[in-house]
């Protein structure tokens, strides 16, 4: 008899064991900003993966057989789409599962480049200009950088809740309820942020990639040039003495940079000159992936541009 509350206990284990294990469901996304509103979505139901090391630049990425590998086995992918992923189209082509480009739903909000200054702007004039040509960033090509936008954001967020319900029924309605507590969350944070930056519209400032506009739009910032410089050619004296003529011009001003390094130009272009040198990181690089996780990456962001334009 002393035996028997082992043995039912045994019997308890083997009967646990016998039962099937429900599998979250495995989400993977090309960029960390598409991770961190994944990670809303799926809170409490599973952790999405990314496909991109922190600080690799999804403009030029080299995917590795392991990567290859990850791609084709996620049941879920998400990616931006081929006017930033270029490197993703002929790997997504032996994919058997979804694969989303978020650039294509319906509901997206798309800029194009140069549409800062023509559609918006149509009074610009040379004191908003692009001192240099990065090649992924054409003229009327699609400003990739979406993610960047909060409407953009909830569209994303929208679509992963469908796509998990219909992966993983039986939590359906944990995935609404993440939704609305993320299209919540978002509107309270256009509120903080929008009233952060108010003070900051006006002021002078440059960036050396041309990442931010739908952040700027969102907000109301205008960035008064971009110092587009190509990693493989360093710039001539005509064009360093260009862009030192409209740091000049603009008088007491910031130039951001992106991590993890900032250009040894900028040290150039300021020396001398009341400019301040700061960072923003549009790819959330520092950012804990968790359920507020995107809003942290935006938070960061009004952080980043208040830290420097805030002093001038």
């Amino acid at each position: 008899m002393s035996f028997r509350p082992v043995a039912l206990l045994t019997a308890a284990c083997a009967l646990l064991l016998s039962l099937p294990v429900r599998a979250e469901v495995s989400v993977l996304t090309s960029i960390k900003p598409l991770q961190l509103i994944a990670a809303a979505i799926q809170d409490g139901e599973g952790t999405p993966d990314v496909l991109l090391p922190p600080g690799a630049s999804p403009h030029s990425y080299s995917l590795r057989p392991s990567d290859i590998r990850r791609v084709r086995d996620a049941q879920l992918f998400y990616w931006v789409g081929p006017d930033l992923e270029n490197f993703l189209p002929k790997v997504l082509e032996s994919r058997k599962g979804p694969s989303v480009a978020v650039q294509d739903q319906a509901g997206m909000h798309l800029r194009k480049f140069a549409d800062f200054s023509e559609s918006n702007h149509p009074d610009h004039d040379d004191d908003h200009d692009d001192l240099g040509h990065d090649h992924d960033h054409r003229p009327g090509m699609i400003d990739a950088h979406l993610w960047l936008l909060p409407a953009n954001a909830q569209v994303i967020a929208a679509r992963m809740a469908e796509d998990l319900a219909i992966a993983d029924p039986a939590n359906a309605s944990r995935y609404q309820a993440n939704l609305k507590a993320f299209d919540e969350r978002m509107d309270q944070l256009n509120t903080r942020l929008q009233q952060r930056i108010d003070p900051l519209k006006g002021k002078p400032f440059f960036v050396f990639h041309e990442a931010f506009d739908y952040f700027e739009e969102a907000y109301g910032l205008r960035h008064t040039g971009v110092f587009a410089v190509s990693a493989d050619v360093q710039p001539g004296a005509r064009h360093v003495a260009m862009m030192r003529a409209q740091l000049q011009k603009a008088g007491p001003s910031c130039i951001f940079s992106e991590p993890p390094i900032r250009p040894r130009l900028a040290d150039t272009l300021s020396q001398g000159l009341p400019v301040r040198l700061a960072e923003l990181d549009d790819l959330g690089v520092g950012v804990k992936v968790d359920a507020q996780g995107y809003e942290h990456l935006l938070g960061n962001l009004a952080d980043e541009f208040a830290g420097c334009l805030e002093k001038l």
